[in-house]
């Protein structure tokens, strides 16, 4: 097969495993699950990580110490896959989120908002060092200002210094 044609082959079989999900769906059957070699990738992970990083402020912002310890121990174990799953991800990137990580734990095993708050924005102050170390500063986290999706992220452009 020449060159040229792998990529519309590509995209044929994309577009047909699509449709036959689609069908499957449709007729009440489920889609097979991803292989075990599926990867998500570093972009969903961190979809996942910020949608925890969200829950997370408003469990400790409403003193739901449960469900904040649950939130953060599953935003943990996304910063853990990235790493683990993406090599270029510097080691000293993740590794610098521990600190913050541990201060909001221990702010959630003293059950104290104030310190919660505190610690919270240390946490995202890393999460956006990172972003940059990563040369996606674009990427800015915020702590949550609404109960909406992604209310914790600012979308207006940063200025350049």
């Amino acid at each position: 097969m020449t060159t040229r044609r792998k990529p519309i082959l590509a995209l044929l079989l994309a577009s047909l495993s699509l449709s036959w999900a689609s069908f499957s769906l449709a007729q009440g059957g489920a889609p097979t699950p991803p292989s075990e070699d599926y990867i998500p990738r570093l972009g969903d992970i961190m979809n996942a990580i910020q949608t925890r990083h969200i829950k997370l402020w408003h469990a400790g912002k409403a003193g739901n110490w449960d469900l904040a310890a649950y939130e953060l121990r599953q935003l943990k174990e996304g910063l853990v896959e990235a790493a683990r799953l993406y090599a270029g991800i510097p080691v000293s990137n993740v590794t610098t989120m521990g600190a913050p990580v541990q201060s909001v734990e221990d702010a959630i095993f003293a059950k104290d908002v104030v310190r919660f708050s505190k610690t919270f924005a240390g946490l995202t102050d890393a999460c956006n060092g990172c972003h940059g170390a990563m040369a996606r500063s674009f990427i800015v986290i915020r702590t949550p200002v609404e109960l909406q999706p992604f209310g914790d992220q600012q979308f207006s452009p940063q200025r350049k210094p």
